[in-house]
């Protein structure tokens, strides 16, 4: 069964289909999702389904990108005015947006980061990656903080680290293949300076060990921000942090498989071994952030937009705000954890009689 505030914003089958896109997409993001409360759950769950097929929408349509873009902010459009397309996930956003009162800022942060990959754009300084960064990665952090019903500057700043610091961490892993597909995220400043050539790398992508100096530099840069991130999550609330806490921990792994693999993301690529992302999921039940650290530090300039945005809409209850105490509150999390994981068996039990 579902919720009063689940049916409240969008239908039951409408969600379970954002949910089977959710299934077979990251699997990083889908792992985490588990330990979310399901008042955050869902409406994260119709979010991921809104940028997994804006995202598909740009990929499916290379030799007239503007022509898909200006589509999705048509969309976009009528899933603000309330009348969004007859499509699950259109429809289950659009009830996400009005139920949370999602700054519109946050979404068409997004887009625009898609419209810059469609125009090639690449960045000169780090700097310039973190802008990227802001539009494709903390725009999500911000918006799942607004699910949430945090409106708190200093936790959307903090929200905003994480989700650049997972862009970063994507864009080190990912050099290889970007580069294969005739696109570079690193800054180009940063190559030069090592002696590489952006042109000639892109023709011949090969790594060396200042190609993997310059990785090393970014990932260290994401540490930072990851560590950032915890003090944020210790100001969720309670049942949304071991979630949050697993992300940060699976996507900061990734990081540390490029760095085992000698910084080399050209001729291989780093995956985490299921066993590893267990251990993970064990250590964010076990070694949650909780309160007592400051949060305060000055954000990242390049997402202050972002913060700006989110910390200015109708706030909301929280997504413990229901008068219980901090034990109760635990309780009810574990009691919907494990209805959550009947949830997720009873939908890999539809894939295989599916077939998929």
């Amino acid at each position: 069964m579902f919720s009063q505030i689940e049916r409240c914003f969008a239908n039951p089958a409408d969600l379970t289909a954002c949910r089977q896109l959710l299934s077979n997409g990251s699997k990083s993001f889908h792992a985490a999702s588990f330990f979310l409360p399901k008042s955050v759950r869902q409406p994260a769950s119709a979010l991921y389904a809104f940028c997994r097929i804006a995202d598909d929408a740009i990929d499916d349509c290379p030799d007239d990108q503007a022509v898909a873009l200006a589509q999705l902010y048509a969309r976009l459009d009528r899933i603000y005015a309330g009348t969004p397309d007859p499509h699950p996930v259109d429809r289950a956003f659009a009830g996400a947006v009005k139920r949370f009162h999602m700054p519109r800022e946050l979404p068409e942060a997004l887009l625009e980061g898609f419209a810059w990959d469609a125009d090639g754009r690449t960045y000169e300084t780090l700097s310039g990656v973190l802008d990227y960064s802001a539009r494709v990665a903390a725009a999500v952090g911000a918006m799942m903080t607004a699910l949430m019903g945090v409106r708190e500057p200093n936790v959307l700043a903090r929200a905003c680290d994480l989700g650049s610091a997972m862009q970063l961490t994507n864009i080190c892993r990912d050099v290889g293949e970007d580069a294969r597909n005739g696109r570079i995220y690193l800054p180009l400043e940063w190559l030069r300076d090592a002696g590489i050539d952006p042109d000639a790398f892109l023709a011949e992508p090969r790594f060396t060990p200042a190609l993997g100096d310059m990785v090393k530099r970014v990932l260290d840069f994401a540490e930072a921000l990851y560590e950032r991130a915890e003090t944020g999550i210790a100001k969720l609330p309670v049942g949304c942090r071991p979630g949050i806490y697993a992300a940060r921990l699976l996507y900061a792994e990734i990081g540390n498989e490029v760095a085992r693999n000698g910084y080399d993301s050209v001729s291989q690529r780093a995956v985490v071994p299921a066993a590893r992302k267990m251990a993970l999921l064990s250590q964010a039940l076990a070694a949650t952030p909780f309160p007592g650290r400051d949060c305060a530090a000055e954000p990242l300039e390049e997402n202050r937009f972002l913060i700006d945005a989110a910390a200015s809409a109708p706030g909301l209850p929280g997504c413990d705000a229901n008068g219980r105490s901090g034990l109760g509150q635990k309780v009810v999390w574990v009691l919907d954890l494990f209805e959550t994981l009947e949830e997720r068996d009873r939908l890999a039990m539809a894939d295989q009689r599916a077939g998929l």
